[in-house]
């Protein structure tokens, strides 16, 4: 398989994304493991894995997990952590999400963390996602999203493709409930948080070299007062991003 472009800037941060706080932790981890305990699910798919924390938390309450994501050394990591925490039922997948190698219906459920700004293609993962879901299963899908203002909006998609140049789009609630709509699902919750960026392990988990990091400040510092305000920007560049939960099922 050719090396896909996020992949190629991935490999290197693989284990900074194991390790890393911000993706190892939160309120939304603890409702993902509320949502399998004690229901018995066969096989569920963590998709776009990155780290692996999802499939670390869902282990214990399913069968098997199937950790899912386009860059090789990110699942070579997460077969490592696994074996590391006793979890023998995680296995690993690499393809893009547009692509998806499964079976239809062959998840009981599926799960997607903080990747989907990365696809190329969202309409078409998330087709994928449906496709591979059991018609009684159930989804669940996390990411930053947008402001609807489009000035920030604009602001904020600079500032994320300066930092990680394999960024798409952090799109806004709205477009993903037509993502999702389009793809074949029914939302049944929507929830949403605000997530801190402690800007020096932001930069530092993406490799970002020293000229885009000085130009994300730069940019910060001559932002606008509604932008600061709609994402919190401290002194040092730490700042705020939304983030929304889509649980669904299929149409």
């Amino acid at each position: 398989m050719t090396q896909p472009y996020a992949a190629q800037h991935y490999g290197t941060r693989a284990p900074d994304y194991v390790t890393s706080a911000v993706h190892a932790e939160g309120a939304d981890l603890e409702a993902i493991e509320r949502l399998v305990a004690g229901k018995g699910l066969r096989r569920v798919l963590d998709l776009g894995c990155g780290g692996g924390h999802v499939s670390y938390r869902l282990a214990p309450h399913v069968a098997e997990v199937v950790a899912c994501d386009l860059t090789q050394q990110m699942l070579d990591a997460v077969t490592q952590e696994a074996a590391r925490r006793g979890l023998s039922n995680i296995s690993t997948v690499r393809a893009p999400a547009e692509r998806l190698p499964f079976e239809d219906g062959g998840f009981d459920a599926v799960f997607c963390r903080f990747t989907t700004h990365h696809w190329i293609d969202a309409a078409a993962g998330l087709c994928e996602a449906r496709r591979v879901l059991a018609p009684s299963g159930v989804a669940l899908f996390i990411d930053v999203t947008a402001p609807a203002s489009a000035r920030a909006d604009s602001w904020l998609q600079t500032l994320e493709l300066l930092r990680d140049v394999s960024h798409v789009r952090d799109y806004a609630v709205a477009e993903w409930a037509a993502l999702l709509a389009g793809a074949g699902f029914a939302v049944r919750e929507l929830g949403t948080h605000r997530l801190r960026m402690e800007f020096a392990s932001w930069v530092a988990r993406t490799k970002t070299p020293p000229e885009r990091v000085a130009a994300i400040r730069s940019l910060q510092q001559a932002a606008p007062e509604e932008v600061i305000r709609q994402f919190g920007v401290e002194e040092d560049g730490s700042f705020m991003l939304d983030v929304a939960r889509f649980l669904a099922e299929p149409a």
